[in-house]
């Protein structure tokens, strides 16, 4: 059944780091996450909404996500005069999800983000798509869960966490 099935993955990476870092202590292994929402289908697109700051650090996380046979959708951050920060993705998610609809039978929404229940109502009611969504239970809106034909708690995914914090472990001093 699962090996015709055609999906496409949209990872909300924002709302994934956010989350991952401030609960777990830890980093998503996003490989491990395709290969498991994806399962034995055939996999059409998965694209990674992104925002370019200009970190070294990034390069390095953008390489592995590609590698890793994701699509990279990216955004430079806005930086206003006042200081104050822009970097949201929703609608061009959001606008992904209708355009894959027509080539897919599921799509995957990694985020846990409260605003993207329309776009899975309309997913679901207008277009006929499947809709799961994956996502840390702690922080995702329960309309969301509701609304989704299958909810996935990401850490309870295998291999799902990088380098898991180890601060607490106790070091002998000398």
């Amino acid at each position: 059944m699962f090996k015709f099935q055609r999906t496409a993955i949209l990872l909300d990476v924002q709302n994934l780091y956010h989350s991952a870092k401030n609960i777990y202590k830890a980093r998503v292994n996003f490989k491990e996450l395709i290969k498991f929402l994806n399962k034995d289908r055939n996999l059409i697109r998965a694209f990674a909404y992104v925002v370019k700051s200009d970190s070294i650090l990034e390069e390095g996380f953008f390489e592995a996500l590609v590698k890793s046979g994701i699509e990279l959708r990216m955004k430079d951050l806005i930086i206003y005069p006042d200081g104050s920060k822009k970097a949201d993705w929703d609608v061009g998610l959001a606008i992904d999800g209708v355009r894959l609809s027509s080539l897919v039978d599921t799509v995957i929404l990694v985020s846990g983000d409260g605003d993207f229940q329309p776009l899975v109502s309309y997913l679901k009611w207008s277009r006929g798509v499947q809709v799961e969504v994956a996502a840390f239970s702690k922080t995702c809106s329960s309309v969301l869960k509701k609304e989704a034909d299958f909810f996935i708690p990401i850490e309870e995914i295998p291999k799902i966490f990088l380098n898991r914090n180890t601060r607490s472990r106790n070091r002998t001093q000398g």
